[in-house]
């Protein structure tokens, strides 16, 4: 994923992609597979379906806050999401134009939490007296991508850490990584015959040695059939926190998703088909399985 214009959403895209990339070594060990199968014949040629926020549900932070950076950017925010038992809000945004991904920001319930883990996650938050987003020159592109990747809180210690993983994955996950990119996902339906169906997609990831996220199938499709994804297991990396104590914890992991041909458009001759002819959007029961692609569950199991 790369964009040559300098607008400000191709400065913050680019640098947002090239951290995650520097961070997740399934995204390299997946294009160089690719690339030497002469599946692609450059990073570029990759189709970024969409990249995904995590976010906490907190005065001054949150959705609310987080979208007014894509919002200036041209996207247009859509479906609304619920998920019950993670505690969880979602949207997805639509882009200005095709040739940039979907983005999903999902935020957490904070007052749904124990009055402990709530504490914890107020005590690193409660300094934000106001939307550091407003601080912004959101036509900068330069610093919307330093403020991506800055510390809006102190690290917890590893003790506090702990005690949010064993109440919310998600929670521990934030608290620790905070805007740092969640996942991109590569356009399975975009790829060549023989790599762009799931099934053959996962079978050679397998080959290569990724491990696939099992919650739900390593296929997790939508009620109408025509949204299908996949995604990798977060690897683990150390990380110090506060107390200067070093752990494994989860970092970010990638996507897959094949989006098939809406029912109205199925006899239009390949050539012809574009991304507004296939199924869009997101599907609760699919994205609560991915969410699980940075639990101790998946990653151990």
């Amino acid at each position: 994923m790369h964009f040559e214009e300098k607008k400000p959403i191709d400065i913050v895209l680019n640098d947002l992609f090239e951290h995650y990339r520097a961070n997740v070594a399934d995204v390299d060990k997946i294009t160089k597979a690719l690339l030497e199968r002469q599946v692609v014949h450059a990073q570029d040629d990759i189709v970024n379906d969409h990249i995904a926020f995590r976010t906490l549900g907190v005065p001054n932070l949150g959705i609310k806050s987080f979208e007014k950076i894509f919002l200036s950017f041209g996207y247009q925010k859509r479906d609304y999401f619920y998920f019950e038992g993670k505690k969880l809000d979602a949207y997805w945004f639509a882009p200005p134009s095709s040739e940039y991904p979907r983005i999903f920001v999902s935020e957490l319930r904070v007052s749904e939490l124990s009055a402990a883990v709530q504490e914890i996650i107020l005590k690193y938050t409660r300094d934000i007296t106001t939307d550091p987003v407003d601080e912004l020159d959101l036509n900068d592109g330069e610093q919307v991508a330093a403020f991506l990747q800055k510390p809006l809180w102190n690290l917890p210690t590893s003790a506090e850490y702990q005690t949010l993983l064993a109440e919310s994955e998600y929670a521990a996950w934030v608290i620790y990584n905070r805007y740092y990119l969640n996942h991109y996902t590569i356009s399975i339906h975009e790829l060549k015959d023989g790599y762009n169906t799931l099934e053959e997609f996962n079978a050679f990831l397998e080959s290569i040695g990724v491990k696939l996220n099992t919650s739900g199938g390593k296929i997790k499709t939508s009620e109408d059939g025509l949204l299908r994804q996949s995604s990798t297991v977060s690897a683990l990396y150390d990380a110090t926190f506060a107390d200067a104590n070093t752990i494994q914890i989860a970092g970010s992991y990638v996507e897959f998703a094949e989006r098939s041909i809406l029912p109205e458009y199925k006899d239009l001759p390949n050539d012809k088909i574009e991304s507004k002819h296939r199924r869009d959007g997101f599907e609760t029961n699919n994205a609560d399985k991915i969410f699980e692609s940075t639990y101790t569950t998946q990653i151990k199991g």
